[in-house]
């Protein structure tokens, strides 16, 4: 990759930055500035591309050896799940509203969030939650207890989630299904 600072005066937009923190006005031309913001976020911006590349290749490969394990099922859209408690209630509409429980983790374990640790289940519009969960959830009888694995294009697509879901991110989710509340 070519150097985006290649050429740059680095000391100039150093004294620039130095000048406009402490308020200042400056020698150094504020296109020089500008320059080097956009050399900056252009940097920034191919190392995000390149993260999401890889977090994507390896969610691929995990959903890939992932959908050979018996009892893992594989819908038309991609999601995958497996029903470690199957309930015997109602299913939802996509226009109920739910109570569940949940735990959800990367693909390398990592939690990123998890009702069962707040010890409070939590309540929402079965259309109101990422496409993977909405459609596991309508087919889901009430009391069931499911593992998704997720896609990225079924969870937080290229845009990842707060800061521990990145962009292109596969997800598992622990899903119980508690309650249809209207």
């Amino acid at each position: 990759m070519q150097n985006p600072f290649e050429g740059m005066d680095v000391s100039a937009v150093s004294e620039g930055l130095v000048s406009a923190f402490k308020g200042q006005d400056s020698a150094v031309d504020p296109r020089l500035l500008e320059e080097a913001f956009n050399a900056i976020r252009a940097r920034m911006e191919a190392q995000q591309a390149k993260k999401g590349e890889l977090d994507a290749a390896a969610g691929e490969e995990f959903l890939a050896a992932n959908a050979r394990r018996d009892g893992v099922i594989v819908t038309a859209s991609g999601l995958q799940y497996e029903i470690l408690t199957e309930g015997e209630g109602e299913l939802p509409k996509a226009t109920s509203n739910v109570r569940t429980h949940y735990h959800g983790t990367l693909i390398d374990g990592t939690v990123f969030d998890s009702s069962y640790q707040r010890g409070e289940p939590a309540e929402f519009p079965v259309n109101g939650v990422i496409s993977g969960w909405t459609e596991a959830l309508m087919m889901m009888p009430v009391g069931s207890k499911w593992r998704l694995y997720l896609p990225h294009n079924l969870a937080y697509g290229g845009r990842g989630a707060g800061g521990k879901i990145g962009p292109y991110a596969a997800l598992i989710f622990d899903v119980e299904l508690v309650a249809i509340i209207d």
